[in-house]
């Protein structure tokens, strides 16, 4: 089994006494001290940590943060696997930032995102737990007097034969052994991993326990909100704040550089009092931004070389000898994240430090700049991670743009704030998946399989001038912006992949599955056309060009097994197949539907993912569900339009989700084997829309080669 590479344990296992008692083991770049940390006041810490308690409570601190996804149990697993503890009495909590100052990892490392995290930490996890059983072992071995070859864990306890002892007895004494060598358990000896486990955040989310950062209540604590430019870049030139002042419970107004800050009581008299403000703006330079004349101008662009990002052979002369060739243009809109919990961030400054309670993705990236702009050093600013009501990428924020917006605010004001953004502010707020155009150019040999296949992507860079630029932008490619997900240029003799990247005034972020999420429409709505031109079946088509690709072909076989692909569907539905590989898994989708009375019916949605050894598989099949409840809703109704440089779409209302009744059943198969571990957050999402359109070309005839769908197209 492929799993993540060895770590060199001396090189990050630490071990200490903790304050209260008891052993605390994690892991730590060379020369930092993980004896700092604190479990109840969460000070100076950016690891994962494992405190066994003298009254055997086991608190796990995370790397990562718990944004839905699920790693608050997934990660656990892990340790609990090596550890043997009572999986009963395990608590967990997200880590506080480091030292800014003495640790600077890559931000791959202390941020959430990729869906990286299981993968990127099962060695780490493991190996911390199985440290500290073997700590535990040696010294209850010592204590009972008896060789270590005689004892054994099970459920928080070392036993030897009738005599058994408490982790928590010998927790203390033995936080005093040096680091052990240690060896971590075969797969055959796992009792755990592999095995779905209940999610230990569900209690608490459950009976409304659990804290997200719009939770915050605080003695003193008041509710601010931003009147923003309407335009992006905007900035105010006048305001009068008379009337807002004279609204019951607003307690003052400030300017910042985002726009117009009113702090009040509550949020009903600050959104009260933001809307009795009187602004004058400077649009600025971005108020001619239209996104339909930008998709114009795109096309056209398209029709130009831009770099290549890679190629084979010679395209120009390939397609002089190919039988036929097909030409098609895809357009893709702005999206918005729109995660349910709206973005907010709780600010306290005093004179020396500063306090912060926010849901994000990358808490050291945001403790720095706080910290830069506060003249403070990093250990100065503790940053609290409450529970994250979703995100999709937007509490990724390279800029941390709501972040800096509530400590402007804060210090601007003196006072101790939470700043809310409200629906509209986050629809309309920016940082979007970004409008991209694709235009293919295919040349047809015989047998009707793809001879020649000339791609060209238009669109903004996600990671340029970003922290992550030095990672994925190499040569002024943003390779995060071209992944094709299919190896399917493996058996085209000539290829040639190319980007315009484009420089647009409207800011953009990484959205669930990044560029995978507009590739894969382009790609996969291209091999069922040409599955269709050459009269082929379009499961069989595929796997005319994945039969190299064993791990490609096993999820289509099973998606096509377990979809009855084969069978005749009853009178009315339709199916449509993809298949996608992103974030080092891959998904088959099929979708099945119907459509009557200029109305979609989806009535099931079969899913395949070969993600490697699944660690919690009930949480795997979660993420697979929520991906293609949320790749529907993109393909079916997801679009921001911009006009005059203003974002029409506000609210729910008329950037729609998808709903309860429209969504279908849905089946996931996790296909068993050895393949190296892959993530679950997010492919699941690339594959749903071309199965989708590929499903209502079978129902109507019509190829849809822009989204979202639009009833008017299919009629």
């Amino acid at each position: 089994m492929n799993t993540a590479g060895n770590t060199d344990r001396r090189e990050f296992l630490k071990t200490t006494i903790f304050a209260s008692g008891g052993l605390l083991v994690g892991y730590a770049p060379k020369g930092e001290d993980i004896s700092e940390v604190c479990i109840q006041t969460g000070e100076n810490v950016m690891n994962a940590l494992i405190h066994i308690g003298e009254d055997n409570s086991i608190h796990i601190i995370l790397s990562k943060v718990e944004m839905g996804q699920g790693i608050w149990t997934t990660l656990p697993m892990l340790i609990a696997e090596e550890l043997d503890c009572d999986w009963n009495k395990i608590k967990v909590r997200h880590a506080p930032p480091g030292k800014g100052d003495d640790f600077k990892p890559s931000l791959f490392v202390t941020s959430t995102g990729g869906s990286d995290s299981t993968r990127s930490e099962f060695d780490r996890y493991r190996m911390a737990g199985a440290t500290a059983r073997t700590m535990l072992v040696l010294t209850a071995a010592k204590r009972l007097g008896v060789p270590t070859e005689m004892c054994k864990t099970e459920n928080g306890f070392v036993i030897a034969v009738k005599q058994r002892i408490s982790y928590g007895e010998v927790a203390k004494e033995a936080s005093m052994l040096p680091v052990p060598d240690v060896k971590l358990r075969e797969p055959g000896k796992w009792k755990l991993i592999g095995k779905s486990q209940k999610r230990l955040d569900n209690p608490e989310k459950i009976n409304g326990k659990a804290t997200y950062g719009i939770d915050i209540r605080l003695p003193g604590l008041l509710t601010a909100v931003v009147a923003h430019a309407p335009v992006f870049g905007g900035k105010v030139k006048t305001f009068d704040d008379s009337k807002a002042k004279l609204i019951q419970g607003v307690r003052d107004v400030v300017e910042i550089p985002s726009g117009i800050a009113v702090l009040a009581d509550h949020y009903w008299a600050a959104k009260s009092g933001r809307d009795a403000l009187i602004i004058e703006w400077d649009d600025g330079e971005n108020k001619s931004i239209d996104s339909k004349k930008l998709l114009e101008e795109y096309q056209k662009l398209s029709g130009t070389k831009g770099k290549v990002i890679k190629e084979k052979g010679n395209v120009s002369t390939a397609f002089q000898k190919a039988a036929d060739t097909v030409d098609v243009v895809f357009s893709f809109p702005y999206l918005a994240h729109a995660p349910m919990e709206p973005l907010n961030c709780t600010v306290k400054i005093l004179k020396d430090k500063c306090e912060v309670w926010t849901g994000t993705q990358s808490p050291l990236l945001h403790q720095t700049e706080i910290a830069s702009f506060l003249g403070l050093s990093p250990d100065k600013v503790a940053l609290n991670t409450p529970h994250l009501g979703g995100s999709f990428g937007r509490r990724g924020s390279f800029s941390s743009d709501w972040v800096m917006e509530a400590v402007q605010i804060a210090k601007t004001s003196g006072k101790f704030i939470k700043l809310v953004w409200s629906r509209e502010d986050d629809i309309r707020g920016g940082y979007y998946r970004p409008t991209y155009v694709h235009k293919v150019h295919i040349g047809i040999g015989q047998g009707g399989l793809p001879v020649a296949w000339e791609h060209r992507i238009v669109g903004q860079s996600l990671f340029a001038n970003t922290p992550l630029e030095k990672d994925i932008v190499f040569n002024g490619i943003d390779y995060s912006s071209v992944t094709t997900g299919a190896p399917y240029s493996d058996s085209i003799p000539d290829f040639s992949f190319e980007l315009h990247t484009t420089k647009v005034g409207v800011p953009v972020l990484a959205w669930r599955s990044v560029g995978n999420s507009h590739t894969a429409f382009a790609v996969e709505t291209t091999i069922n056309e040409l599955a269709h031109r050459a009269a082929k079946d379009p499961v069989e088509y595929r796997r005319l060009l994945l039969k190299d690709h064993p791990r490609h072909l096993s999820v289509l076989n099973l998606a096509a097994e377990k979809s009855g692909w084969f069978t005749t569907l009853p009178k009315g539905r339709f199916r449509g197949v993809a298949i996608h590989e992103a974030m080092g898994s891959c998904v088959c989708q099929v979708i099945e539907l119907s459509v009557d009375n200029r109305s979609i019916q989806l009535h099931r949605a079969i899913c395949t993912i070969d993600c490697g050894l699944a660690v919690n598989p009930d949480g795997v099949r979660a993420q697979m569900e929520s991906g293609i409840i949320y790749g529907l809703t993109a393909a079916l109704y997801g679009e921001i339009i911009i006009e005059k440089g203003q974002v029409k779409q506000s609210n729910f209302h008329d950037y729609q989700m998808l709903r309860i009744n429209e969504t279908p059943e849905i089946e996931v198969h996790i296909v068993a084997g050895d393949s190296k571990m892959g993530g679950a957050g997010e492919p699941g999402v690339p594959p749903v829309a071309p199965a989708l359109v590929h499903a209502l070309f079978a129902a109507t005839g019509k190829r849809i080669r822009s989204l979202p769908v639009r009833i008017d197209d299919l009629f």
